[in-house]
């Protein structure tokens, strides 16, 4: 919007027809302090051990660990990484604000083909010096990963993405999704419902509404990421795409009698061509480096939303 080398406007004078202050031309973000990414990464194992765990309980683990920290900043980070307790809430029943709102459709309902019920969720992915966002859609029934992305913004953008990738496997009857608000969006469900699909949200605060998808987050976090210290974006994205088309195609379930997801899914394999999940690594121009510095999401100022994607495959 605003051209630094502008012939005829200073960059003084542009920002005056803009109607903004001209320090925020130059204001750069601020990541957070390695303190605080030290922080950031107990609380994530913790909670992956203990997702039942509130502020208070996180707070005093960590005064246990010999950290002096407060709730206020256990709650914003915990709140920064999009993580919450699992507990009953009260006044379930009211409904929210969304135009149009959808039931849970999975319960007691039971899952006996590929593609029957696909499903999609939202996890943090720490790095040494910063972290990222991973999506992921998952088949119920085989427990095959599709497609996932990795963006550095909690935008709709990087999960519609991983829909279209998931959706050219095939098309299911449901999909199920929690009610965050990129699963929510009038351009999320509109999508599902042009190709037919019946959709399905989670009851608020019932995490175990979606449990395949919360049970693979556990299993990539300790099968992958606490096990490698990713440096830079790249360095998760390979990561993340070697254990996916491990988990796809070599890692046996116990739930499938211990099959592999791909020998269970048999029509992902055939009708992909053997292909396996894919992903990428989505994040919006101006803001690779403050993912990799810790920078807050979504702080990138209206410049970086409407830019055009920087998208780099992870084959």
């Amino acid at each position: 919007m605003i051209e630094p080398t502008h012939p005829q406007l200073s960059i003084a004078r542009q920002c005056d027809l803009l109607g903004i202050a001209r320090s925020s031309w130059y204001y750069q973000p601020k990541g957070e302090t390695a303190d605080n990414l030290a922080l950031m990464r107990l609380l994530d194992e913790q909670y992956t051990r203990t997702p039942f765990y509130g502020v208070e309980r996180m707070t005093a683990w960590l005064r246990q660990q010999g950290h002096q920290v407060n709730p206020k900043r256990v709650r914003r980070l915990l709140q920064l990484m999009g993580l919450e307790a699992l507990y009953p809430k009260p006044r379930l029943s009211l409904s929210g604000d969304e135009e149009r709102r959808y039931p849970y459709l999975l319960r007691g309902r039971p899952i006996t083909a590929v593609n029957d019920v696909l499903s999609t969720d939202i996890t943090y992915v720490r790095m040494q010096h910063g972290f990222l966002y991973l999506v992921a859609v998952l088949d119920w029934y085989s427990r095959y990963v599709l497609a996932w992305e990795l963006s550095n913004t909690l935008d709709t953008r990087f999960c519609l993405e991983a829909l279209e990738t998931a959706l050219r496997h095939g098309q299911p009857r449901i999909f199920n999704t929690d009610q965050g608000v990129q699963f929510t969006s009038a351009v999320y469900t509109s999508r599902l419902e042009q190709a037919g699909i019946q959709i399905s949200w989670d009851g608020r605060g019932r995490a175990l509404d979606n449990v395949f998808v919360e049970r693979l987050w556990r299993s990539v976090k300790w099968e992958e990421v606490y096990l490698h210290d990713y440096q830079t974006v790249a360095d998760a994205a390979h990561g993340l795409d070697r254990y996916f088309r491990f988990y796809n195609q070599e890692r046996p379930h116990q739930a499938l009698q211990y099959q592999t997801p791909a020998q269970a899914g048999l029509h992902y394999r055939t009708s992909a061509g053997e292909r396996v999940a894919a992903g990428h690594v989505s994040t919006p121009r101006r803001t690779q480096r403050q993912a990799e510095k810790g920078a807050k999401p979504g702080r990138t100022g209206a410049t970086s939303r409407s830019a055009a994607a920087t998208v780099l495959p992870c084959r």
